[in-house]
C-alpha cells in the first residue's frame, strides 16, 4: 500500500482511500484493479481532501527504477552497473522481458487507474458539496498527474492503451492509440483542467505547497503539442505562463537542485520528499542511490555512497566543457579522478578548468571505482546529488530529503524559443528573449540569431540527465546521428520506441 505523504498534509488525519498493489514484486503479474473502501459516507464532502492527497501519494511514490527507463537513450548519459539490460537499453538493443521495461509499464499504468478510482470518488462527495467547485479542482489536479504520466508512456512505448476507467479489466477492449493521438487527448485533457484550477504558482499554494496549478497544466499541453509539432499550441501555452505565472529562475543553478530548491519558484512540477527534520523514524525518500557514486569520502562521516549506475557521458562533459560552461557541469557532474584522467586522455582537453574536480563545492570527494566486481560509473550526475552536508543529521542514506524535480521554468523557456523558431506565434517574448534567460543563469553571453540548433544545444546544456529530454529532443527532429557515439548504432524505424513488455503481450492481445 502507498502512503499518505505527511509532508502535504496539514490536517492531522490520514484516511486511506485508494489501494494499490505495490507493482515491483509481482512484476509477470496483469495490472491488478484499484479497490475503493467499502461504505464511505459522501456526504462528509471534507474527506475529498483525503482522496486528494491520496493521489498526490501515488504521484511522489513513483518507483526509481521508472526514471532511469524513461531517461537513459540520450547522449547524455550511460548506463552502468550490474543491471546488463539497462546498459543494453542505453544501446538500443532492447530485450522485452527486462523487468525494468515491466515495472515501468506497471508503475505507470498502476498511477493512472488508481487516479482514475480517485476522480470517481470525488465525483460521488461532489453530489453533496456545498461548493463543488472545489471536487472540480480536484478532479483537475488529479488529470495532470495522470497527463504526465501518460506522456512518459506514450514517449516510451509510442502507441499505448488510453485507460478510461478505473476498472483495470477494461483495458482488455480498449484499442490502441496511436503516438499522435495520445498527445491530442492529453492536450484536449489539459484544456479541460486549465480553467478549473488555481491561478498560482506551485509553491504559492498554502494549503497543499507545492500541488498542481493551472501552470503545470499549461506546461504538460506545450509539452504534448511539441511532440507533434503544434508550434502555435506551445507558443500559446508556454507564452501564459511567462506572462501571467510569476516564475523565474532561481538564481543558483547548483542549489536548485539540493535542499534549498525545494518548492522553489522555477519548478511547475516536483516530487516531494521529507525526514521531517528528525534523525530517526519515518522519511518518504527517493532511491537516489541509483544514482549516486559508489564511493566516496563524504564531509560528513557515516554518510552512505550510491551504486554507480548513472553516468554522464563524456560526450557531454567535453560538448560543455567546449561551450565554457562553469555552473552548469559543476552542477550536472561529479568527477571521478579516474573520470578526470579519461577526460584528459584527449589531448584537446589535456587542461581542464580548476573546478573539475573530485572534491565537491561542498567538500565531498568522489572515491576511485577500482576493484568494483561490476563496471561502475567514473562520472556521476551531480543533478541527483545531495551534498552530505546537506543531510538532515542522523540521516545517512544517499540523497534522503531531496526532491524530484520534474518541470522547471527554464524548460518552458526553451520550449517557448523551440516553437518560435518553428514558426510558431506568440504575443510574449522572443526565441532570443527566451533562450537568454537560460543562458545569462548560466554565466553565458547573450546571443541575438537563435534557431534551432541554438535552442536544442541550450537544451542539452540545461537538461543533461533530465526526464530523457535529450533524446526525444534528439528523435523528434530526426536529428538521431548524435547518438551514434561510443559504438552505438541508432536506427530511427526500430529504436525510437521499447517494445512492449513481455508480460504484457501475454495479457493484452492488442499488444501483438
Amino acid at each position: 500500500m502507498k502512503n499518505l505523504q505527511k509532508l502535504i498534509l496539514s490536517l492531522g488525519i490520514i484516511p486511506i482511500l485508494l489501494i494499490t498493489p505495490a507493482c515491483d514484486d509481482k512484476l509477470e503479474e496483469p495490472l491488478s484493479a484499484t479497490f475503493l473502501e467499502e461504505n464511505v459516507d459522501y456526504t462528509q464532502t471534507e474527506n475529498m481532501r483525503s482522496v486528494l492527497v491520496g493521489a498526490y501519494s501515488s504521484f511522489y511514490s513513483l518507483q526509481w527504477e521508472t526514471f532511469p527507463v524513461i531517461g537513459v537513450r540520450g547522449d547524455d548519459v550511460n548506463a552502468e552497473g550490474d543491471q546488463f539490460p539497462l546498459i543494453e537499453t542505453d544501446e538500443f538493443r532492447y530485450e522485452p522481458s527486462f523487468w525494468m521495461y515491466n515495472s515501468a509499464w506497471q508503475n505507470l499504468y498502476g498511477d493512472i487507474f488508481s487516479w482514475k478510482a480517485a476522480i470517481e470518488e470525488i465525483e460521488r462527495y461532489k453530489e453533496f458539496a456545498d461548493n463543488p467547485a472545489i471536487a472540480d479542482q480536484y478532479i483537475a489536479e488529479i488529470k495532470v498527474m495522470e497527463a504526465f504520466e501518460l506522456f512518459q508512456l506514450a514517449r516510451l512505448w509510442g502507441e499505448i492503451l488510453i485507460p478510461r476507467t478505473a476498472r483495470s479489466e477494461d483495458l482488455y477492449n480498449e484499442p490502441l492509440s496511436s503516438f499522435e493521438d495520445v498527445m491530442i487527448y492529453i492536450s484536449e485533457e489539459m484544456d479541460e483542467a486549465i480553467p478549473l484550477l488555481l491561478d498560482m504558482r506551485p509553491n504559492e499554494r498554502a494549503e497543499l505547497p507545492g500541488g498542481v496549478t493551472r501552470y503545470t497544466a499549461l506546461a504538460i499541453k506545450a509539452m504534448a503539442n511539441l511532440e507533434i509539432g503544434r508550434y502555435d499550441e506551445v507558443a500559446e501555452a508556454t507564452g501564459e505562463i511567462i506572462n501571467n505565472g510569476g516564475f523565474s529562475l532561481e538564481t543558483d543553478y547548483y542549489n536548485l537542485f539540493k535542499i534549498p530548491g525545494k518548492l522553489n519558484d522555477e519548478n511547475l512540477l516536483e516530487l516531494q520528499y521529507s525526514d521531517f527534520g528528525q534523525a530517526t523514524g519515518e522519511n518518504r525518500a527517493y532511491l537516489y542511490a541509483f544514482f549516486g557514486p559508489n564511493n566516496w569520502e563524504p564531509a560528513v562521516s557515516g554518510a552512505s555512497p550510491g551504486w554507480g549506475f548513472w553516468e554522464p557521458t563524456e560526450k557531454y562533459i567535453k560538448f560543455m566543457l567546449d561551450r565554457e560552461e562553469t555552473i552548469r557541469l559543476e552542477t550536472s557532474v561529479l568527477f571521478t579522478q579516474e573520470g578526470i584522467e579519461s577526460i584528459q586522455s584527449d589531448p584537446q582537453y589535456a587542461d581542464l578548468p580548476d573546478f573539475v574536480s573530485n572534491t565537491t563545492r561542498d567538500g565531498d570527494v568522489i572515491g576511485r571505482t577500482d576493484g568494483e566486481p561490476n563496471p561502475r560509473a567514473i562520472f556521476s550526475s551531480g543533478k541527483h546529488y545531495l551534498p552530505s552536508n546537506q543531510l538532515t543529521p542522523g540521516r545517512t542514506s544517499y540523497g534522503t530529503n531531496k526532491n524530484f524535480i520534474c518541470i522547471r521554468y527554464s524548460e518552458i523557456l526553451l520550449m517557448h524559443a523551440e516553437a518560435l523558431v518553428n514558426g510558431g506565434n506568440s504575443n510574449s517574448i522572443s526565441a532570443a528573449q527566451a533562450v537568454n534567460l537560460v543562458r545569462d543563469r548560466a554565466g553565458l553571453p547573450n546571443i541575438s540569431n537563435v534557431d534551432l540548433d541554438v535552442v536544442l544545444d541550450e537544451k542539452f546544456a540545461e537538461f543533461g540527465m533530465e526526464w530523457g529530454i535529450r533524446f526525444y529532443d534528439l528523435v523528434r527532429y530526426d536529428r538521431t546521428d548524435e547518438l551514434n557515439y561510443d559504438g552505438r548504432n541508432y536506427s530511427p524505424i526500430e529504436d525510437r520506441f521499447l517494445p512492449y513488455p513481455l508480460a504484457q503481450q501475454d495479457i493484452l492481445s492488442q499488444l501483438n
